[in-house]
C-alpha cells in the first residue's frame, strides 16, 4: 500500500512537471494583448518588440503577423509590413485583410512582385500544409479500401470508384504540394527589406547592376555564399544581393 502512494505521488510529480514543461516561458496572451494596447497608444516600437517576442517564442498563427505588419506599416517600414503580411497569407491565403493591406503597402512603396505560373495562379485557395493533409487522408483511405477489396469476396463497383477517386485526389494534392514548394512562393520566397537594394552580377558593391529592388519586392533565393544570396529576380532575370537585406517568408 505505501508502495503504491509512493508511486502514485512519483506519477502525480511527473504529470505536474510535464504541464510545467508545456507551459510556454511566455504567457502569450498577455503578451499579445499588451502588444495591442501598445499599437492602439500609437507607441509602434514597443509593439513590435511584443509581437517579434511571440514569433521568436514561435507562437505563430496570421493575426500576429498581421498586427505586426500593421505595426511595421505604422512605423515607416515597409518593407518587414509587407514580409509580415506575406507570413499572415502563407498561413491563411483567405485572410481578406492581410491581402488588402499587403496590396496597398505594395503599391504604396512600389515593390516588384515574382509572377506566379500558371499553375500557382489556381492552387492558391489552399495553403501548402493543406494540400499535404488532403494528400495523406486521401493516400490512407485508398490504402484501406485496397486492403478491403483484396480481403473480400465480391469487389463492388463503387468501392472500386472510391479507391480510384481517392487515388487521384492523393496523386493531385501531392502534385499541388510539389508546385507550391518550388514554385514563386515556395521555401525559398524572401523580402526584401531593405531600401533599394541593388541586385548585381557578381558578390561586389563593384559589380555592375541588374535590377534596383524597393522595400517589400519579392525574390526568389536560390543559394547563398557569405554574406550574399544569389536570387531569381521580379524581371525574371537573376542576381546576387546582400544576404542580410531580404528574409524568407517561411520560418
Amino acid at each position: 500500500m505505501r508502495a503504491l502512494s509512493l508511486n502514485l505521488a512519483v506519477l502525480f510529480c511527473l504529470t505536474m512537471n510535464a504541464f510545467a514543461a508545456a507551459k510556454p516561458p511566455l504567457d502569450a496572451e498577455t503578451t499579445f494583448a499588451k502588444a495591442n494596447a501598445d499599437y492602439a497608444a500609437g507607441r509602434f516600437p514597443a509593439a513590435i518588440a511584443g509581437y517579434e517576442s511571440l514569433v521568436q517564442s514561435r507562437h505563430w498563427n496570421p493575426a500576429l503577423f498581421y498586427d505586426l505588419g500593421n505595426a511595421y506599416f505604422r512605423k515607416g517600414d515597409p518593407g518587414r509590413a509587407i514580409l509580415n503580411y506575406e507570413r499572415a497569407l502563407a498561413l491563411d491565403p483567405n485572410q481578406a485583410e492581410a491581402r488588402t493591406n499587403l496590396e496597398l503597402v505594395r503599391d504604396q512603396a512600389r515593390a516588384l512582385e515574382l509572377a506566379p505560373n500558371w499553375m500557382e495562379a489556381h492552387l492558391g485557395f489552399l495553403t501548402r500544409d493543406q494540400y499535404a493533409w488532403l494528400a495523406s487522408a486521401a493516400f490512407w483511405g485508398a490504402a484501406a479500401i485496397l486492403c478491403g477489396l483484396y480481403f473480400a469476396r465480391r469487389r463492388a463497383v463503387v468501392w472500386i470508384f472510391a479507391l480510384v477517386l481517392l487515388g487521384a485526389i492523393s496523386a493531385g494534392a501531392t502534385f499541388a504540394v510539389y508546385q507550391l514548394e518550388t514554385g514563386s512562393a515556395g521555401s525559398d520566397l524572401a523580402i526584401v527589406t531593405k531600401k533599394n537594394i541593388q541586385a548585381r552580377l557578381a558578390t561586389a558593391e563593384s559589380a555592375g547592376t541588374v535590377l534596383m529592388l524597393p522595400a517589400g519586392s519579392e525574390i526568389k533565393i536560390l543559394s547563398t555564399r557569405g554574406d550574399w544570396s544569389y536570387a531569381v529576380l521580379p524581371n525574371d532575370m537573376r542576381g546576387w544581393i546582400p544576404a542580410p537585406s531580404a528574409e524568407r517568408v517561411r520560418l
